[in-house]
């Protein structure tokens, strides 16, 4: 099989990163909305969110957006890489989407911690593709 070149995997990888992400933005977001609504305080349900996004993401991504020649990249290695990453950035996470709750209020959260996330996927994409997933 013939390697795509750079800018066509480039292209590929971050579409599918994407359609991953934003799936992977939904469930978070809806399990951080369901927990807090419960009475969950904003931090641990932020981490909560984030766990549930994270397991399908790294699933996800492993098999689809950084699969190489139809092989998976998943495994214990990569998973260890993939928590030193999102660690920090789960820790970024939850430092901004609990000051706007505590600073704005619950529900301002809710509709921050996507915004929140965004701006964080635009890094993590990176951070994927060159440290757990190369």
């Amino acid at each position: 099989m013939t390697p795509s070149p750079p800018r066509q995997t480039l292209v590929r990888q971050g579409s599918s990163f994407l359609v991953v992400g934003l799936l992977q933005l939904l469930l978070d977001w809806m399990v951080f909305v369901g927990a807090t609504a419960l009475g969950v305080p904003a931090a641990p349900g932020n981490i909560v969110g984030r766990v549930a996004g994270a397991l399908l993401g790294f699933w996800l991504n492993g098999r689809v957006t950084f699969a190489h020649d139809g092989q998976a990249r998943l495994g214990w290695r990569r998973l260890g890489r993939f928590l030193a990453v999102w660690v920090p950035l789960t820790v970024l996470s939850t430092l901004a989407v609990s000051g706007v709750a505590s600073a704005l209020g619950l529900q301002l959260a809710w509709l921050a911690k996507p915004l929140v996330e965004g701006l964080l996927a635009i890094v993590a994409f990176f951070l994927w593709r060159h440290v757990v997933y190369r």
